[in-house]
């Protein structure tokens, strides 16, 4: 009997690590989506936001961050470079893998990647979803979205979905930003800016405080931020191992309710803060996102870097991964490590929280407003 919904059958016994090779046959890329044209903007944020009931004008609030850069979201366009790079890294190896894309909110739907990957012949899947950090937007619900399209599609019981783990400190993932911060230090010091002039913002996305404190499996113990926080916090300290500068951990992106409590400090918020104990210069590190989507582009590159300016404050954003060599390697080496089986030992991690569970754990991420919904590549509820 199968102890994980939808999975190979070498993880359908829920071991934390699957160390049995699997002959995967395609690969699927799961990203969030957006929309690409200004029509597209409000049905997108429809999606979004769906089973919440909140009116189109306050949708229209949001929807002025897309209408600024013409209504496109750059997300569908990352993740058909990240694609393309991921297809030519396996031609190079000589790795027979296609890769599907499909989204959450947006064409192309999971639907229609899986019903594609169907189509084509393919049935034992590996899935990566394009957020390396545990919490339910950014793990459990794109379990909750592999399970859907299961059912959606008729598929259950003909095709499996495995997942690869959160790669938060897969040293693919934390190359390009180690690479990123040492080289905006380093400019800010030829301008004559010391380390300790210097203040590192490692920015990822705020969430709901219940929801942080669910993240990640119950007994691990990880506190009031849960596991979307010490992950944060462990990757950003193995980040700044050969620097000097002062850093913290910021948030960014907050949509709720104000009676709703979220992750804190904003950015913002901190930027002011620093100003007035004298700090000259800031590094902004989009550390929460591994391209620049549209809360990089808005959030960091306008409302911050304005805000910085406001404040008399340098300051510079670094490198999302994005299609960077190192990451597109890592997620390839993600892929392989599950097909071959290969010991926890010999997996890369670059934190002591690592390497992160293949098949999670009961209960992890819960979403506490929505309950749980079925999801795959995980052990039940």
């Amino acid at each position: 009997m199968s102890l994980v919904p939808g999975a190979s059958p070498a993880a359908a016994s829920g071991a934390e690590h699957v160390t049995e090779p699997v002959a995967y046959d395609a690969i699927l890329l799961a990203s969030f989506g957006g929309p690409e044209g200004q029509d597209d903007v409000i049905p997108f944020l429809r999606n979004v936001t769906r089973g919440r009931g909140i009116p189109d004008e306050r949708l229209e609030e949001v929807a002025h961050h897309y209408r600024a850069f013409g209504g496109v979201s750059p997300i569908n366009d990352q993740n058909r470079e990240l694609k393309a790079a991921m297809e030519a890294e396996l031609a190079r190896r000589g790795i027979d893998l296609p890769v599907y894309w499909g989204n959450r909110n947006w064409e192309p739907f999971v639907t229609d990647a899986l019903r594609e990957a169907h189509a084509d012949g393919h049935t034992t899947i590996i899935a990566i979803g394009t957020s390396a950090y545990s919490s339910y937007s950014s793990c459990r619900q794109y379990r909750e979205d592999f399970a859907s399209a299961l059912s959606e599609t008729g598929l259950e019981g003909v095709v499996t979905i495995d997942k690869v783990r959160q790669f938060f400190d897969h040293p693919g993932f934390v190359e390009p930003f180690v690479e990123g911060v040492t080289g905006a230090l380093r400019d800010f010091e030829s301008q004559g800016f010391s380390a300790q002039d210097t203040h590192v913002l490692f920015s990822t996305h705020s969430i709901p405080s219940t929801d942080a404190a669910k993240s990640g499996p119950a007994d691990r113990g990880f506190g009031e931020g849960g596991a979307y926080a010490a992950q944060h916090l462990a990757v950003a300290e193995a980040v700044m191992a050969g620097e000097s500068a002062p850093w913290s951990l910021v948030y960014q992106s907050r949509s709720g309710p104000p009676t709703q409590p979220w992750l804190e400090p904003d950015i913002n918020d901190e930027i002011a803060r620093l100003a007035a104990t004298g700090v000259r210069a800031v590094v902004i590190v989009p550390l929460g996102f591994v391209s620049d989507h549209m809360e990089v582009k808005w959030d960091l590159d306008t409302e911050a870097l304005e805000t910085a300016g406001e404040h008399g404050i340098a300051a510079v954003r670094v490198p999302t991964p994005g299609v960077h060599a190192a990451f597109v390697s890592g997620l390839v080496d993600l892929v392989l490590e599950r097909r071959d089986g290969v010991p926890v030992s010999e997996r890369p991690a670059v934190t002591p929280l690592g390497p992160w569970y293949d098949v999670c754990r009961p209960g992890c991420c819960e979403n506490v407003r929505l309950g749980f919904k079925p999801a795959l590549a995980g052990l039940q509820p």
